[in-house]
């Protein structure tokens, strides 16, 4: 995602503040289908994608430190500014949002904050602010996915979260190969069983693999070898293991030249990951889902519609 995600392109700053969040839906799983939405560039109203797609939920993006350990919307904007006006708004019209934290680009939280402690308390900040019943920590790129120190401070912080948050469901989203994790993905996910790290969730992002091929068939068998990896680390079963699984595409074009998942691709791929009962597909971004937006002539919302038809 080196040129359309990794890219964090800077936002206009926001000043205003306004009252927290109201309680999340309950009625809507944040994590399950909810598709990424970022405020930089092409920002879309979520209200109006919801009425036109069907969907319920947003990965909202990116949260960020601001230079020290605390976070902030695209590491500029209050945690209660217009950011959570947006929640305000989707869970106003039925729907609800996660948080993602980290990214490709920008300062991160991992290696900014000096322990598990603080960087757990600057994970609640952002919990707190928006009354999230979910995170997902985007952990690529940089010291929070190179750094062994950084990767465990990360384990640390979400155990504590788990102790104290227990109904607040973790995603951990990392990239992959067309095998499923490898090195540093595979790392991490042995650490937090030999940390005793409750993940919730395991997705990957299976995209920028070469300049073409078969995007359903790569898919498919990245996110088997991430199931493949949660089953034989955390000894669960393959239906288990499914379920602790998800991934994240891209649409369109991806960063590498000549590599597209097309509409179809993508309706294949949400087929498929209801027939395994994987926890959570997403993909990158909303902002990219209209003509031409990402490259390939579409409608608008053809990725968001049938990303709503994940049911899990």
């Amino acid at each position: 995602m080196k040129i359309m995600r990794r890219i964090l392109v800077a936002a206009t700053a926001v000043t205003a503040t306004v009252a927290m969040a109201p309680a999340a839906n309950a009625a809507v799983n944040p994590v399950l289908a909810a598709p990424y939405l970022y405020q930089w560039e092409n920002a879309q109203n979520p209200v109006t994608v919801m009425q036109q797609s069907g969907i319920k939920a947003f990965t909202l993006a990116f949260v960020l430190s601001n230079g020290k350990c605390n976070p902030q919307w695209d590491g500029e904007r209050s945690l209660t500014g217009a950011d959570i006006t947006r929640v305000n708004q989707i869970r106003a019209a039925g729907g609800d949002a996660i948080p993602s934290i980290g990214g490709w680009s920008g300062n991160k939280l991992g290696p900014t904050c000096s322990n598990a402690t603080t960087l757990a308390a600057a994970y609640q900040k952002v919990i707190d602010a928006g009354k999230f019943k979910a995170i997902d920590l985007d952990i690529e790129n940089t010291d929070e996915y190179e750094n062994n120190t950084v990767q465990d401070r990360i384990l640390g912080a979400v155990k504590i979260i788990k102790q104290n948050n227990p109904g607040v469901r973790v995603v951990i989203t990392i990239g992959t190969e067309t095998g499923g994790p490898a090195g540093k993905g595979t790392r991490l996910i042995q650490q937090a069983e030999a940390l005793n790290v409750p993940v919730d969730t395991w997705s990957v992002m299976p995209f920028d693999f070469s300049s073409g091929g078969d995007m359903v068939a790569m898919t498919k068998s990245a996110v088997t070898g991430l199931k493949n990896q949660l089953k034989s680390t955390f000894g669960l079963s393959d239906d288990a293991a499914w379920r602790k699984s998800g991934l994240s595409s891209m649409n369109g074009h991806t960063d590498n030249a000549g590599e597209v998942v097309s509409v179809a691709n993508f309706k294949s791929i949400v087929s498929w990951a209801n027939s395994v009962h994987l926890a959570r597909v997403s993909f990158w971004a909303v902002n990219r889902d209209c003509n031409n937006c990402a490259g390939i002539s579409q409608g608008k919302y053809d990725f968001t519609k049938a990303n709503a038809a994940f049911t899990g």
